[in-house]
């Protein structure tokens, strides 16, 4: 269930290119760092992979996952899953309807309800079931991100710096907690970072200007 990019081009409409034919693979359970200074287009690219790239831009080449093309499909249809800086949850949610949310409509209630109570209790978060976002930590919130992304059992996942806007006491610990649990999900990912320390040890690492 790789994640490939085959001669991926990403221009401006004026044409000029953020970067030229990059190809790269990601492997299930590997996760590949993607390094470079602003305006490089590391964040466009990750636009460009999850179906999210502004209409200031166009893109030429493919992406697959798990051998089909998936770069003609709607975000939705395309089993990528996204942890961004910010943990974007719903603020009139509480944590478990915001856990159930990333469930399929199909799911009844009560079966979603169960399956985000037992996601919290993984996470040693199940008393905080019904509290509301700004009732937690930001530890706690960037967790139950993680959770909810993990719940919609994406094929492929996007990490976009998602360890900077947490204090230097959580980070440590977080960080490791998500490479374990992406690992457990043995999908491919890809991650965005400007700090070398966010790096899992031994993993390849893509630096500017990105040449594989």
């Amino acid at each position: 269930m790789s994640l490939s990019l085959t001669n991926l081009t990403i221009r401006k409409h004026d044409g000029a290119a953020l970067f030229s034919n990059l190809t790269i693979s990601i492997e299930p359970g590997e996760i590949l760092s993607l390094m470079g200074p602003s305006g490089c287009g590391k964040s466009t690219l990750l636009d460009a992979v999850a179906g999210h790239l502004s209409d200031e831009f166009r893109y030429d080449g493919e992406v697959s996952l798990a051998g089909e093309r998936i770069d003609r499909l709607s975000p939705h249809l395309r089993s990528v899953g996204i942890l961004f800086q910010d943990d974007l949850l719903f603020p009139h949610l509480n944590v478990w309807e915001n856990l159930a949310f990333a469930l399929p409509n199909s799911v009844k209630k009560q079966a979603r309800k169960e399956a985000a109570l037992t996601s919290l209790k993984q996470l040693s978060l199940l008393e905080l079931a019904d509290s509301m976002p700004d009732q937690i930590s930001g530890g706690q919130r960037a967790r139950v991100s993680l959770a909810r992304m993990l719940l919609a059992k994406p094929k492929a996942v996007l990490l976009d710096e998602p360890f900077s806007k947490l204090d230097k006491s959580l980070r440590g610990q977080f960080r490791d907690w998500v490479f374990q649990e992406l690992k457990r999900a043995n999908v491919p990912a890809l991650m965005v970072t400007h700090d070398e320390q966010d790096i899992p040890q031994g993993s390849r690492v893509l630096s500017w200007p990105w040449e594989v």
